[in-house]
């Protein structure tokens, strides 16, 4: 049997909407959460007088281990529809949110943004939103949750649907591609099965949903980029660097450039959990043996791409970003740590070109003097080192990034166009 398409799904929306709960829920009435493993969580959800977290326990028991920094195995959260095989990166917070949406590791190809039916619509439910849609994810289903508070109502039903409809709209969404959906995780209503509570309703379930979605073409017919992790020394072996090819397909014995440094090399062998590879695919984590490099020439943040065509480094860039959270403002000059792939570097905002109206998109001011808490902006950036990137449209997984100030998430963006370091030609 070949293997099904797979898609990585990102679960948004306001705090205490239930998303936690509706992937347990998920988790659970597709068989990819043990029955034993359920009954424990059950267990542990009423030893704490809380019944109804059995759920959301299934996805914060990870959240725990995040905490204390072990690697999640991402199997823990893989589903399997008829149609497409999924992982879902669970956001629980603000801060996660970017992060998880932009680190190389979770590239999301669909969102699911889940929103209660008595709260409504909520701060968190537009930031994530639009979040989303600047983030690069046009497939969204929109489940709204908590249907048994509002007694399975049509017409409240309808009445939410008509204003996310609007907000949507309002952050650039194409309406005909979004899925709405009444569910209730708590109970089960239309998230894996049909509800008799839901009659009224005749699209999909949750799971139909999301096996409608499109999953994306491994993108094996671009050149190779493979931003680097980790570099070994590895005894009678030599260096070794680890990291997730994100396009193109990498070989034994290719010809490979690391950038930004340029230093080219050969890759001797390729090995994923401790087993020799023929070959490595967008979404393998691998590590490779390459010959003749010193372990001082390459560092964490370095993009490996093939030797006739070298990832980008770039002189500088311009970026469109949305500023999520920042104490004073941001203006010419400011110096933040920008999360660029595996990469972490300082890189200053050289110029302020527009601000955006984040309800449609469209530029509203030309050159401001700041930004602010919930600007949308076209930016220019300097980084103050040599950096290897490349534009969102050709290659998204090196082309998003994070922000980061003070502990925190201060804006998130994707690059737009890069003005390369041209190699050897001096102007």
């Amino acid at each position: 049997m070949a293997d099904k398409p797979h898609l990585n799904l990102i679960f948004i929306g306001h705090v205490d909407h239930g998303k936690s709960t509706t992937v347990g829920r998920l988790l659970y009435d597709t068989g990819s959460l043990a029955e034993q493993d359920y009954r424990k969580l059950k267990e542990e959800a009423e030893s704490r007088g809380k019944g109804s977290f059995a759920f959301a326990y299934a996805m914060d028991r990870l959240k725990e281990e995040r905490e204390r920094g072990l690697t999640i195995d991402v199997a823990y959260k893989k589903f399997k529809g008829k149609k497409n095989d999924f992982t879902i990166i669970d956001a629980p917070g603000h801060k996660d949110f970017v992060k998880n949406m932009i680190t190389g590791t979770s590239q999301a190809d669909a969102a699911v943004l889940i929103i209660a039916a008595k709260e409504g619509i909520q701060p968190q439910t537009k930031e994530h939103a639009f979040l989303s849609q600047v983030m690069g994810i046009k497939q969204l289903i929109v489940a709204i949750n908590k249907m048994d508070e509002i007694n399975f109502d049509e017409k409240k039903y309808n009445e939410l649907q008509g204003e996310l409809t609007k907000l949507l709209q309002g952050v650039g969404y194409k309406i005909d591609g979004i899925q709405f959906l009444p569910i209730s995780a708590f109970l089960g209503d239309n998230v894996a099965k049909k509800s008799d509570k839901l009659t009224w309703f005749k699209g999909p379930t949750l799971v139909d949903a999301c096996d409608a979605l499109i999953a994306p073409k491994p993108p094996t017919d671009k050149p190779l980029r493979l931003p680097i992790q980790d570099v070994y020394t590895i005894k009678g072996v030599g260096l070794v660097p680890v990291g997730r090819v994100e396009t193109g397909i990498l070989k034994p014995n290719d010809e490979v450039v690391i950038m930004p440094t340029g230093i080219k090399t050969q890759v001797k062998d390729i090995e994923m959990h401790h087993e020799k590879l023929p070959q490595a695919v967008p979404g393998d984590n691998i590590g490779f043996n390459i010959r003749g490099v010193d372990k001082k020439d390459v560092s964490r943040g370095d993009v490996v791409g093939p030797a006739k065509d070298p990832p980008t480094v770039a002189k500088d860039f311009t970026a469109q970003i949305v500023v999520l959270n920042h104490p004073s403002a941001i203006a010419v000059g400011y110096t933040p740590v920008f999360h660029i792939h595996t990469k972490q570097l300082s890189c200053t905002f050289t110029e302020l070109q527009k601000k955006l109206d984040p309800k449609t998109g469209q530029s509203k001011e030309d050159n401001p003097k700041f930004l602010k808490a919930g600007d949308a902006a076209i930016v220019k950036i300097t980084p103050t080192q040599p950096v290897s990137l490349e534009e969102f449209k050709q290659f998204p997984q090196l082309g998003r990034f994070a922000i980061r100030d003070m502990g925190q998430t201060v804006a998130a963006g994707i690059v737009l166009k890069i003005t390369p370091k041209e190699a050897g030609k001096k102007k």
